[in-house]
């Protein structure tokens, strides 16, 4: 299988760069993985008509941290840019740095914050340009980073909280679960109201969401590990549903990836010995993968060759997504984060 038999083109003008004026006035695709049916909903406030009662729906409640930091190199004045991705200790933390090939170990950096300079120290040097860098004692990310857009987000005047998610909870990722920036408190009501369940899970996105599939075999990509936990509520709420015949949807991407990595303890009968599940994943779902909990799965529209739309190719298959695709470029949906959503069930 290669990488590009999962490139497909996509006019610049369809890379949402703006959130939709409010968030669940986008689109929704809705694609029927067992008949092949390809419907549309203008908005996706009407998502909830689309749900059963007793669904369980899950939903990933990280929330993104301001990682992004500019800065300069001392002595030079050249630029940086750091994207913190995991704090390893107290104050130094695992960066994606560019230019990685002229920022070497030793290397200070001065970062401006408000009325004062802070430095920061790269101490090792790691593959793919990541450094690990140590910032002076004291210092927190919202002092001196900003919530970090995507790149083919080219606008920098949009509402960063536009790019969080209601309910996000938990600190720890570098881009947002895009799936659930469509959901509003009065969309999330209704949800309960018709007798459909919520939980969550919490996965924490880290660096696999900037690195592209290099090589052109896709057997020979390796993603990077991020961490997740799942806790006995939503386990318990899980074998619920699998017991009771439920449809388990999951609320993008990054639910799959938790639940199918922890699928083995998820499906055992464990009744009171549940314990949270603290793990990490470097899972890659592709064609062929045998899905064992999710059901339904509300995606956005990912960028060609990346394991997302791999992900997504497996949950159906690749030519049912490859149609619907297209079908979303001739209808003008917008694409990528800020972009419109589709639901497979």
């Amino acid at each position: 299988m290669l990488t590009s038999d999962f490139n497909y083109f996509l006019p610049k003008n369809l890379i949402a760069q703006f959130p939709a004026k409010t968030r669940d006035s986008s689109k929704l695709l809705l694609l029927n993985r067992f008949d092949g049916n390809i419907e549309h909903e203008q908005l996706f406030s009407n998502f909830v008509n689309y749900l059963e009662p007793d669904d369980l729906l899950i939903f990933n409640d990280s929330k993104v941290i301001p990682s992004r930091i500019t800065g300069k190199k001392h002595g030079t004045d050249g630029k940086v840019e750091i994207i913190a991705l995991e704090e390893i200790r107290e104050n130094e933390w695992k960066c994606l740095v560019k230019p990685s090939k002229r920022l070497k170990t030793g290397q200070k950096i001065i970062i401006e914050s408000a009325n004062k300079e802070i430095t920061a120290l790269i101490t090792k040097e790691l593959d793919d340009g990541i450094r690990l860098v140590r910032f002076e004692k004291g210092t927190l990310l919202n002092e001196i980073g900003i919530i970090p857009l995507p790149p083919y987000i080219t606008n920098k005047n949009n509402d960063l909280e536009r790019y969080q998610t209601i309910y996000a909870k938990y600190p720890g990722s570098v881009a947002a679960p895009t799936a659930g920036l469509h959901f509003t408190n009065d969309l999330m009501t209704q949800i309960k109201n018709i007798g459909a369940k919520i939980c969550y899970i919490t996965l924490h996105i880290g660096l696999g969401t900037f690195r592209p599939v290099q090589s052109e075999n896709i057997y020979n990509h390796t993603m990077h590990s991020e961490k997740y936990s799942i806790s006995v509520e939503t386990q318990e709420m899980i074998q619920n549903a699998i017991k009771n015949k439920n449809r388990i949807i999951c609320i993008g991407t990054t639910v799959i990836r938790a639940l199918e990595s922890s699928a083995e303890t998820l499906l055992k009968k464990q009744g009171s010995s549940f314990k949270e599940i603290n793990d990490e994943t470097n899972i890659f779902i592709i064609p062929g993968f045998e899905f064992k909990i999710a059901t339904g799965l509300l995606t956005n529209f990912h960028l060609p060759k990346s394991t997302l739309l791999m992900l997504v190719s497996a949950f159906t298959n690749k030519l049912f997504i490859w149609n619907a695709y297209q079908e979303a470029i001739i209808n003008e949906y917008r694409f990528y984060s800020f972009g419109d959503s589709m639901l497979i069930i």
